[in-house]
């Protein structure tokens, strides 16, 4: 019996990774990720040059990204049968061999890995080796501390509804706002309504080539790539007054 082995890549900088989860990719011989169809796919681009000569590839193409709503009953039940689909060619292919699944970040944080993951509960033995958070990379990159004290750290999606975000970037102190993208311009709308906007960073592609750390307030936030993080440092204790 093979095992599936979901290694967390970290937040893109391959410098990055783990020296576990660098060990496991170099000396895989089936390796599996996510792609949008027709890209490389970012976990891939992260290993570049270091997968073995005779690995075989399992690029997991998604049948659709952004061209119908995510909410809507069309996406889910077409993204419910390629993670079903997946999840059955794995197992089968792990009865014999390990196969190694590349996931950005960290596996159990947000990772699409998870919706395999359910699915594979009982058929097959499953590792899953810890990455660093992409929002980890990004906030490195501002160089302040994301939180001090006793500050209240939230995590959202940027794809929540407007009010929603608003409520809750008023009754936190640090902020991660995630899958901003095509809703950068709702996040900006959200943080300005909160009194927010003006402490708010903007990372892109976070500890890879082209990163960009900008002031949210000074950009006007039309264009967002994919990998970008909007960030809201806490005000807690400063280091000079921690106990």
């Amino acid at each position: 019996m093979g095992r599936i082995i979901c290694c967390g890549l970290g937040p893109g900088d391959p410098d990055l990774m783990s020296v576990r989860a660098d060990r496991t990719v170099r000396g895989a011989s089936h390796v599996a990720y996510f792609r949008k169809r027709g890209r490389p796919g970012q976990a891939r681009r992260i290993v570049e040059g270091m997968l073995g000569a005779d690995v075989t590839e399992y690029p997991m193409e998604y049948p659709v990204t952004t061209e119908i709503a995510f909410d809507s009953a069309e996406y889910v039940q077409l993204l419910a049968g390629f993670y079903d689909e997946w999840a059955e060619r794995l197992a089968r292919l792990a009865r014999a061999v390990d196969v190694v699944v590349l996931c950005e970040g960290d596996p159990y944080f947000y990772g699409s890995f998870m919706h395999l993951h359910t699915r594979l509960q009982g058929r097959v033995e499953i590792e899953v080796i810890a990455g660093i958070p992409g929002m980890v990379g990004c906030w490195n990159g501002v160089g302040q501390p994301i939180a001090l004290g006793d500050d209240v750290t939230t995590v959202l999606m940027g794809t929540l509804p407007e009010d929603e975000l608003e409520r809750r970037m008023r009754d936190s102190d640090a902020l991660v706002v995630m899958k901003t993208g095509r809703n950068l311009a709702k996040v900006r709308r959200a943080l300005s309504s909160a009194g927010r906007l003006d402490d708010a960073w903007l990372v892109e592609r976070g500890t890879m080539a082209g990163e960009r750390v900008v002031r949210l307030a000074d950009i006007d936030g039309a264009d967002c790539p994919y990998f970008a993080i909007v960030l809201v440092h806490g005000k807690g204790r400063h280091l000079d007054a921690a106990e």
